[in-house]
């Protein structure tokens, strides 16, 4: 494999090209027109402008990416993550066209892309499952039915789902229709497919994921766990691996299990198997994501592997030269992810223009990022900027390490979750490892943030904006400072 196209933009298309650079293979990207001037663009091989900034005209047009791959003699489309990159029908694409999707093959994206399919092909191979509907629900009596049978709480969950798009918590059969329908609305909205199914509802449980590889020889590993816990509206902001709570017993377990949901698809190449962890610590399947992760960089940094490399290798039909055995785990590593955010104001999107970018540095310090002072946040996309990743001999160097990087990162122009993070990550709850899914409900108020500035950082505010605009720097009404900077 000498040349790959990455369908992808942002950091996580220039953190797969920078290791296909040093595995000696050509790297073509394709962009829309507000990309053009994007780190990724730049660093490519060769690059095309594939459309608007929309996605359905770029990030997500198959043919016109399909294209730019042919007329490239591509060997392999690595789809990174989110767009294409679980989308059975690109992949059936790509296959057809002669080159090689980097990824698992069709039939286990289809699967696991079902959360249903997905709990039918994992039950032959006693995998912990949480108690609920192992098929779609329609008939809403009978429904409740099932629902008085499991116990309230419960969770109604769209089949084709994620992101915590068409899910809904239940508390008591009087609220059952209600937000039954809206968890069906929500799912043919979000995702074309009205099915539900219904689980009992996990209360106080921990998220920890377990990273797989399998190659196409029948050889399935386990990277160990990631924690993930820290999450606001059913995403993840703070991520670390291993998981402050998971002995060596339990990795052993859980990673076994992990394994053999790879096994119930005929997973190649990588992936990641989630669950839920309840307060006895009992762990219970919950989906499988069948691409690379946003947080696949903590496994690296306790691993010592590219993920990336360990993708191309299993697209080349390679056999896994590492066994279970020789999966180390070296310290501690910890992720936040940087998004264009206001905490203060329910995380909704705060975009803008990046008017100054310092990004820390040091022993133990990596950021994996996508941008550069002067450019603009689109509207258009996911507003994540970076990944801020920190590596320690033990958690509590890792914690630190982390905690002091924040302090250094300066982003001005807008708020970002740098703030909240360093709230989070410096939490007692978080120190001790007792925290959940639901930190955020229960410990986060946006007043916690809110801080009064001392008369000199009010007028080193005003003396840089004053600077920006003798520069003729265009600046936005309602351009102000990251909602960490205001910390300071």
């Amino acid at each position: 494999m000498k040349k790959v196209l990455v369908a992808n933009r942002g950091e996580i298309a220039l953190r797969i090209m920078k290791t296909l650079k040093r595995m000696n293979i050509q790297t073509v990207a394709v962009y829309s027109d507000v990309d053009e001037d994007a780190p990724f663009v730049k660093f490519a091989d060769e690059a095309f402008c594939i459309g608007e900034a929309t996605p359905s005209e770029s990030y997500l047009n198959m043919d016109k990416i399909l294209e730019v791959a042919i007329t490239t003699n591509t060997e392999g489309i690595h789809p990174g993550y989110g767009f294409l990159s679980e989308n059975a029908i690109f992949a059936e694409k790509v296959d057809k066209a002669g080159i090689k999707f980097i990824g698992p093959s069709i039939e286990a994206i289809k699967v696991m892309g079902d959360k249903l399919d997905a709990k039918q092909a994992v039950k032959a191979f006693d995998v912990p499952m949480v108690p609920g509907t192992d098929e779609a629900i329609t008939d809403i009596a009978e429904a409740k039915k099932i629902a008085a049978g499991i116990g309230y709480p419960i969770l109604i969950k769209a089949s084709a789902g994620g992101g915590g798009k068409g899910m809904r918590v239940v508390e008591s059969e009087d609220l059952f229709e209600e937000q039954f329908d809206r968890a069906v609305s929500e799912a043919v909205s979000s995702f074309g497919n009205g099915a539900v199914f219904i689980e009992k509802f996990v209360q106080q449980p921990k998220h920890i994921e377990i990273q797989v590889l399998a190659d196409a020889h029948g050889n399935v590993i386990h990277l160990n766990e990631r924690e993930c816990s820290i999450q606001r509206r059913h995403q993840k902001v703070v991520e670390e691996a291993p998981s402050p709570v998971v002995d060596a017993a339990l990795r052993a377990k859980i990673g076994e299990a992990a394994v053999n949901v790879a096994k119930s698809c005929n997973y190649e190449g990588v992936g990641t198997v989630e669950f839920l962890l309840d307060k006895d610590k009992n762990f219970y399947f919950l989906e499988m994501n069948t691409r690379l992760q946003v947080e696949h960089p903590v496994t690296e940094q306790i691993t010592g592997l590219d993920l990336v490399e360990l993708q191309i290798q299993v697209a080349r039909g390679e056999e896994l030269s590492l066994k279970q055995e020789d999966v180390g785990l070296n310290g501690h590593s910890i992720e936040i992810r940087v998004y264009a955010e206001d905490p203060e104001n329910d995380f909704l999107p705060d975009l803008g223009k990046i008017v100054k970018y310092t990004k820390p540095k040091g022993l133990g310090v990596r950021v994996d990022d996508g941008y550069t002072e002067g450019m603009k946040i689109p509207l258009t996309y996911d507003p994540m900027i970076a990944k801020l990743i920190v590596h320690g001999k033990d958690r509590d160097e890792a914690i630190e390490r982390l905690l002091k990087a924040i302090d250094e990162y300066e982003i001005i122009g807008f708020s970002t979750t740098l703030g909240f993070c360093h709230f989070a990550v410096d939490h007692e709850e978080f120190r001790n490892g007792n925290f959940t899914i639901n930190f955020v409900g229960d410990y986060y108020k946006p007043e916690m943030l809110r801080v009064e500035l001392p008369a000199e950082v009010g007028e080193l505010a005003y003396e840089v904006l004053k600077e920006i605009k003798q520069q003729a720097i265009p600046v936005q009404e309602d351009q102000h400072f990251s909602a960490w900077q205001k910390r300071k």
